[in-house]
C-alpha cells in the first residue's frame, strides 16, 4: 500500500501539507489539497485513523448528546451538525438520552469520559455542574445548544420572545381568544421550554390588555398526536370555541389542523393556527410558524467546536451566542370569523 510519501511525491508537496490537506488540520491551498486528493485517490490511500489518533492525541469524533432522536427539532439539529463535522473531517457519535434517567448518568459518567470523543456538543440539556466539570477535567471542549449553561458555550433562543411573536401575530390580525397548546409538566424539562413559550404567549396578551383565560390552555407532548387531541378539546365546544390557536411546536400546530378539519372546520376561516419551528412539513399544510432554523443550530455549535479545537485559532469564543427567528406568515392565519 502506498504511504504519505508516495502522496507527497506524486502530489508535488512536502508530507506536512498531506497530513494537512487530508485531516483538516491546518491551512493548505485549494490547488494543493486538490493535487493531494487527486494523488491520493490515484494511488489508493487513506490515512489511518488510528495512526492520526495517536499521533495528535485526537480521534476526530465529536459526541452529541440529545434528548430525543425522533422529533424533527432534535434531528435537524444533528443533520446541521453533522454536515459541519464532515466538512472539517470530523466523525459523530450519538448519544440519546430518550430512555430513563439511568442512561444520562451512563453516558456522562462513563462513554463520554472515555477517550471515545474530542468535545461534545449537548441539545436541550441542561448540564449540571458535575458534568460539565467531568468534561473540563479531561480537557473536552464543550458546546450546549438551547439554553444558558454555567462556564460552558452556548446557543440560546429567546423562547419567550419566539412565542410573544407568534402570540402578536395572532393579535394584529384581530384575534382576542387566543388559545394555546403547550407541554405539560412531564414536558416541562431542561431550560424550561414549554413553560416559557407560554410565558410569552401570556405576556402578549397582557400587554394588549386581554386577560388570560386558563380555560384556553390545553397541555400536550410536542407530538401532532398530542396536538391533534389538545386541539379537539380547545375547539370541541361550538359556543365556547377559541378564534385562534398558538402551539408551541409546529407539529402539534399540525395536528391542530387535522383536528379542526376532523370537527369541520376550514383553517383560517373558522380558526387560525400558528406554531413555531418552521417544519419541513410546514408549507406543505400552509402553516403560519416562527422558524427557528435547527439546522443553522447544529452548523453554528461545530463551528464554535472548531473554534476551541483546531489550532491557529485565536477566535475569543462567547460565553452566550444568541440565535436568529423569524415570522413566516402561511395560509393558516387571517382575521378571525365574524362575531
Amino acid at each position: 500500500m502506498a504511504g504519505i510519501e508516495e502522496v507527497a511525491r506524486l502530489a508535488g508537496v512536502s508530507t506536512a501539507t498531506v497530513s494537512r490537506a487530508l485531516s483538516g488540520r491546518g491551512h493548505v491551498s485549494a490547488a494543493s489539497k486538490s493535487k493531494v486528493l487527486d494523488a491520493a485517490a490515484q494511488l489508493g490511500y487513506v490515512v489511518s485513523s488510528n495512526a492520526s489518533s495517536l499521533a495528535s492525541g485526537r480521534t476526530r469524533n465529536i459526541g452529541v448528546v440529545i434528548p430525543f432522536l425522533n422529533r424533527w427539532f432534535f434531528s435537524s439539529v444533528l443533520e446541521g451538525a453533522q454536515g459541519a463535522l464532515l466538512r472539517h473531517g470530523y466523525d459523530l457519535t450519538l448519544y440519546n438520552l430518550s430512555g430513563d434517567s439511568g442512561e444520562r448518568t451512563s453516558v456522562f459518567e462513563h462513554f463520554l469520559l472515555r477517550q471515545r470523543v474530542d468535545a461534545v456538543i449537548a441539545v436541550s440539556l441542561e448540564l449540571t455542574e458535575p458534568e460539565v466539570a467531568r468534561l473540563h477535567d479531561l480537557g473536552k471542549p464543550l458546546v450546549g445548544v438551547g439554553g444558558p449553561i454555567e462556564g460552558v458555550p452556548t446557543l440560546t433562543i429567546d423562547d419567550v420572545a419566539v412565542a410573544k411573536l407568534a402570540t402578536e401575530h395572532l393579535l394584529a390580525l384581530g384575534h382576542r381568544r387566543i388559545a394555546h397548546i403547550g407541554g405539560d409538566l412531564e414536558n416541562d424539562l431542561d431550560f424550561h421550554l414549554p413553560t416559557n413559550r407560554r410565558h410569552g404567549y401570556e405576556n402578549a396578551l397582557r400587554e394588549a390588555g386581554i386577560e388570560v383565560d386558563e380555560r384556553l390552555f390545553a397541555p400536550a407532548d410536542f407530538t401532532i398526536r398530542g396536538g391533534f387531541h389538545a386541539a379537539k378539546q380547545l375547539l370541541g365546544v361550538p359556543h365556547d370555541r377559541p378564534t385562534a390557536i398558538f402551539a408551541a411546536s409546529d407539529e402539534m400546530a399540525i395536528g391542530s389542523i387535522l383536528a379542526a378539519r376532523e370537527l369541520g372546520l376550514v383553517v383560517p376561516r373558522d380558526v387560525s393556527i400558528i406554531g413555531i419551528d418552521d417544519h419541513d412539513l410546514a408549507d406543505f399544510f400552509g402553516l403560519s410558524t416562527v422558524a427557528q432554523f435547527p439546522r443553522f443550530q447544529g452548523e453554528k455549535a461545530v463551528e464554535i467546536l472548531m473554534e476551541q479545537l483546531e489550532p491557529g485559532s485565536d477566535a475569543a469564543t462567547p460565553a452566550s451566542t444568541p440565535l436568529p427567528f423569524e415570522l413566516r406568515v402561511r395560509s393558516s392565519t387571517a382575521t378571525p370569523p365574524p362575531a
